[in-house]
């Protein structure tokens, strides 16, 4: 059951960020082909992102790949969370009756790791679909999937079970490191605020608040590894496989860094708080909520 409630409540909060992730996967994506003349950079900010998105291809263009969306935050974060919920509640995560900032980094990073490696192949396709655009604003390599299901027999009809994984060694530590900032923020965060009494001990403030001091940290943490994750799954791919700009996480990394320099590894940052956010406020509060209804 907590694996149940952990994807419910990642799906609720992925039908609000949607639009913003698919914002955020453009801007990431913006200027690593710019070399090539591919493409051109058409985004100046989130909002101006939001707004070109919204007027060029209307409201279903802000919510592509909404059906992967919906199914890797059930399986990743269904695996994610509720492997957190049942080591916290079987109180490994704590030392003398408070939580353990080592113990609770750790135990997010490992459930982080074994729900990246479930939930990889959705987000590939996820990927590759809320990067398709329209000519006159597309950024970064265009695939041409038909839908979720297309782009899933397509990519295993020409590079194999193992293709459907590609980029996984970007997805690990990505979120890997955003599960363990997130959830040890999180508990710990919920805890302090419990503890000050500035809300009653069973109030959805308490998360809600938690769910907020967590979400700056998890961005900050998280969208370097974000951006090579975006880059990493959108790029084309040889009869082989094989990337055709990057090699790997550290080929990526470096090409970036000198490219674009380190402000390149937070591109998007605007947009990346924007969803990421309101989706760790929303899914912390919605998955601890149900965790208290349904144990109460």
């Amino acid at each position: 059951m907590d694996f149940m409630l952990s994807g419910v409540a990642a799906c609720g909060a992925c039908l609000f960020t949607n639009p913003l992730e698919v914002v955020k996967t453009r801007m990431q994506l913006q200027g690593e082909m710019k070399s090539r003349g591919t493409y051109r950079v058409h985004y100046r900010n989130v909002f101006h992102a939001f707004y070109t998105i919204g007027r060029v291809e209307g409201v279903s263009g802000l919510q592509k790949g909404l059906v992967p969306g919906l199914l890797y935050q059930f399986f990743m974060n269904g695996v994610r969370l509720g492997s957190y919920a049942i080591v916290e509640s079987a109180g490994y995560i704590h030392t003398d009756g408070r939580v353990s900032t080592v113990k609770s980094t750790a135990a997010g990073a490992v459930s982080g790791v074994v729900g990246a490696v479930v939930g990889s192949p959705i987000y590939l396709v996820k990927t590759h679909l809320q990067s398709q655009a329209m000519s006159s604003i597309a950024v970064g390599h265009q695939y041409q999937h038909q839908g979720m299901i297309h782009a899933l027999l397509v990519i295993h009809r020409e590079h194999g079970i193992m293709g459907l994984w590609r980029g996984s060694g970007a997805a690990v530590p990505r979120v890997s490191v955003g599960s363990a900032s997130q959830l040890s923020t999180f508990s710990i965060a919920k805890e302090l605020i419990t503890e000050l009494q500035i809300f009653s001990a069973n109030s959805w403030l308490v998360s809600l608040c938690a769910g907020m001091i967590s979400s700056v940290v998890v961005v900050l943490f998280m969208t370097p590894f974000d951006v090579i994750s975006t880059r990493l799954y959108n790029q084309p791919v040889d009869h082989l496989g094989k990337g055709k700009l990057y090699r790997g996480f550290m080929d990526c990394f470096s090409k970036t860094m000198r490219k674009e320099g380190v402000f390149g590894l937070y591109k998007g940052l605007g947009a990346s708080y924007f969803r990421l956010g309101p989706h760790t406020i929303l899914s912390l509060l919605f998955w601890n909520q149900l965790r208290t209804y349904y144990y109460s």
